[in-house]
């Protein structure tokens, strides 16, 4: 198969949670650990850091595979979802894997993975584990995909387990409440290992700190760290708070030389490192267009206020949403005095732009809905004048269309 047929089999087989939602989300860790077993347990041949959380888990992940780099190890990165291609998923020092890669992946275990009916994360993280171990990464970084506990990467026992903070997503998955969600995030503690919590958290702080009392593993929380007020190319003030994290995690690698100026440069030189998209980015000025993938309650509250301290005439905001988005807690964030471009992000989960802009007049964001995020973008682009601001977000997936 071609590369192109290839992702189309896995996108098109295969349980996606991206596309379907909970039916693709497995209650066990046995698909995951057959699959490793197949793989001879690459997983356990390379030495990994595991970051999970509700906000900031991406942006943390790739500052720490920064500094590790600007220390002169081989950095490998696996992140989801991706924002253009598969590839963007697996990384080492910031290049992606190669599509040959994939398609070789997929063709030697295809048998295997229909026999076994595994879900696109599963074989996509076998992959990871599998081209990290082949290429003798000195460190992968691997991001949760979703939750801990059950969430396919949790087969590791890494040196550092990270959880960024919790907050109300994925609710019909991991539960309705923080603690039912804070629970099932630290699933990822294990035992005598290192866990950095990015923030303190009223009521849930105990479950974090229980866990790691079971499992003898220290816990520290990052925003008591006193670390030096450094500086990061990722925009916006929420990544101070991803910044304190990835310190704090480096600091606790036991078996890795890093040093201040390591730090330094890791942190400023995040983009060109690791090749991060979509995270308060910038895509042009005159007007001023802005995209950031946050979508959901605590990582909007960040945005948005960033985004109110821009200087602008008119602020057009093109928004498109996933389907199982609590609108009664994600739209009474976005500003009322702004032009509104509601569009329908290209997966099976978009929420209908209609119905997002029914929904969104309920709280006085008042626009137009088109099929498409590309008609919405291309609409905002022709209105605004050059000292206006455009933000594409509400979903990865609408700001994946526009990159």
């Amino acid at each position: 198969m071609t590369y192109k047929e290839t992702t189309d089999w896995m996108f098109a087989q295969l349980a996606m949670y991206q596309n379907q939602g909970k039916a693709a989300y497995k209650e066990d860790l046995s698909n995951i650990t057959t699959l490793a077993k197949h793989l001879n347990n690459p997983h356990k041949k390379i030495k990994t850091i595991h970051v999970g959380g509700t906000n900031g888990k991406g942006s943390t992940s790739h500052m720490i595979a920064s500094i590790l780099q600007e220390a002169g190890y081989k950095v490998g990165l696996y992140t989801s979802p991706h924002l253009k291609s598969f590839t963007e998923r697996i990384r080492i020092n910031g290049s992606e894997i190669s599509e040959e890669a994939v398609v070789e992946f997929i063709a030697d275990n295809k048998f295997f993975f229909e026999q076994h009916q595994l879900s696109f994360f599963e074989m996509t993280v076998g992959m990871a584990f599998d081209f990290f171990e082949k290429q003798k990464v000195d460190i992968a970084i691997i991001e949760v995909g979703l939750g801990g506990r059950l969430d396919a990467t949790n087969i590791i026992t890494p040196e550092v387990s990270v959880i960024t903070n919790i907050g109300l997503d994925h609710t019909q998955i991991l539960g309705d409440t923080l603690v039912k969600i804070a629970n099932e995030k630290a699933g990822i503690i294990k035992k005598d290992i290192p866990v950095i919590i990015g923030e303190r958290q009223p009521n849930i702080e105990e479950v974090f700190i229980r866990k790691a009392s079971r499992e003898g593993a220290e816990i520290h929380f990052a925003d008591e760290n006193e670390v030096a007020q450094l500086k990061t190319d990722l925009l916006g003030e929420y990544q101070k708070k991803n910044l304190k994290t990835a310190i704090t995690v480096v600091q606790h690698l036991k078996a890795f030389k890093v040093l201040k100026s390591n730090i330094e440069k890791g942190l400023q030189n995040v983009i060109k490192n690791t090749n991060l998209k979509g995270r308060w980015q910038i895509l042009q000025e005159k007007p001023k267009v802005i995209c950031d993938t946050g979508h959901n309650k605590e990582g909007l509250t960040h945005v948005i206020h960033q985004l109110l301290q821009e200087k602008y005439r008119t602020l057009h905001i093109v928004m498109g949403v996933v389907s199982d988005k609590k609108m009664e807690e994600i739209l009474p964030l976005f500003p009322k005095d702004a032009k509104y471009y509601f569009c329908t992000p290209n997966i099976l989960r978009g929420l209908a732009s209609e119905k997002l802009k029914e929904q969104a007049s309920r709280y006085g964001l008042l626009g137009i809905h088109y099929d498409s995020v590309i008609q919405s973008y291309n609409k905002a682009l022709k209105t605004a004048e050059n000292n206006d601001v455009i933000f594409v977000g509400g979903s990865t997936f609408t700001v994946a269309e526009i990159l």
